[in-house]
């Protein structure tokens, strides 16, 4: 089955690049994908399988295609939401929604998934179990859609998941892995401190909201050199400080907002014990009032050492000409909701490369030039493709 699924996939390579550039044209934002999802839905049409659509918290769809002999229950995901960004990459299928962008590359993963899945159908007679094809809604906005269409129960069957994601971190045909924890988890912060305004002349009447917003933050960035074992990761990164005001006036209040990252829940809970002790000895120092709220977003992937190592192991023994060489990636500060799936599933998140041609250094994901090697598309296929046949027995 193998070998005639890699050469399914290698027929219809023209077909992946037309749809990815069909959704690069017509993004659609974070649970507003109404029309993404319905060109989705349509594709599946008269196909012999089942199709569940609004599935979670928004246009999720699974799709689910029953094997011809009984056996294990398999996911592939693929993400189809874009992002909130004026596209600059002058492509000619450019993005026609004004301020929204596929900028990292969902709309990749869409359209190889897409024509995988209506291969594994026309081959599912020969396959020892099910594969649950689930295309998801709002990745990148919280709390995305993967939380919720596990909550829904729709995956309660499957023994294992699968999913890539497409990176411009090698050129297309390279495939990446990590075994353990892989992205990190993300948290929102927001720090509000209350002062009391007054005038630039005499500061001593006044409790100047903007210097304890500034000792706040310059003291959170010693959590990471101070309080965490220099073994584990951490990010903080106060993003925006609002405290706009006129030159002679001092504030009576800002508002500081921020990103968190980190490689392990214990690493989340001490980052925020000790933003709240900042925030607490910041009231005290300034005479100001400081609120503060830590919100979790995706927590951190973890892919599961043993199926990992199938993945890799499965990759290896590819014997494909497209997949060219198959690597070991770092642990990456990034986040993808994808954990959720792994926190109930066993399962493996993995990379494929996608640097576009004659560039040495490309546009990462969700710059506005960013874009991909359509190659990486037919590798993408064939690589989700080899794992799930080595999973099944199929190789030749």
């Amino acid at each position: 089955m193998k070998q005639t699924l890699m050469a399914m996939l290698k027929e219809r390579k023209e077909e992946m690049i037309r749809i990815r550039r069909h959704l690069h044209e017509h993004p659609e934002l974070s649970f507003q994908e109404q029309q993404t999802a319905q060109y989705i839905l349509d594709f599946y049409k008269g196909k012999d399988v089942a199709v569940q659509s609004n599935v979670g918290n928004g246009y999720g769809i699974v799709v689910t295609i029953k094997g011809g002999k009984p056996g294990k229950t398999i996911a592939l995901r693929a993400d189809f939401d874009a992002l909130p960004i004026v596209e600059e990459t002058g492509l000619p299928f450019q993005s026609k929604n004004e301020g929204v962008m596929h900028a990292c590359a969902h709309d990749g993963h869409t359209a190889y998934l897409l024509v995988l899945a209506d291969c594994l159908i026309q081959l599912k007679e020969e396959i020892p179990g099910t594969i649950k094809i689930i295309h998801q809604h709002a990745e990148e906005v919280p709390p995305g859609g993967a939380k919720s269409i596990v909550e829904s129960g729709v995956l309660d069957d499957v023994d294992h998941i699968f999913g890539i994601h497409l990176l411009p971190m090698h050129p297309a045909g390279v495939v990446g892995y990590h075994s353990g924890y892989s992205m990190a988890g993300r948290a929102y912060l927001k720090v509000e401190i209350q002062g009391r305004g007054g005038h630039g002349s005499s500061p001593h009447k006044a409790n100047d909201a903007i210097v304890a917003g500034a000792h706040f933050v310059t003291a959170a960035q010693t959590i990471v050199s101070r309080r965490l074992n220099p073994f584990d990761m951490g990010v903080i990164t106060i993003g925006s400080f609002d405290g706009k005001g006129t030159f002679n006036v001092i504030r009576d209040r800002v508002t500081l907002e921020g990103d968190i990252r980190y490689m392990s829940n214990e690493t989340k809970q001490v980052i925020e014990t000790e933003l709240r002790r900042i925030a607490d000895g910041i009231e005290t120092e300034f005479g100001v009032a400081c609120e503060l709220t830590f919100t979790p977003d995706y927590p951190p992937l973890y892919n599961d050492p043993e199926v990992t190592a199938f993945v890799k192991e499965s990759l290896m023994r590819a014997n494909d000409p497209d997949i060219r060489e198959v690597v070991e990636y770092p642990m990456m500060s990034p986040s993808d909701d994808f954990a959720y799936y792994l926190e109930k599933i066993p399962g493996c998140y993995f990379y494929i490369g996608c640097t576009p041609k004659g560039v040495e250094q490309p546009y990462f994901n969700h710059h506005p030039k960013f874009d991909i090697d359509e190659d990486a598309l037919l590798v993408a296929a064939k690589a989700v493709g080899c794992v799930v046949c080595a999973y099944y027995g199929l190789n030749d």
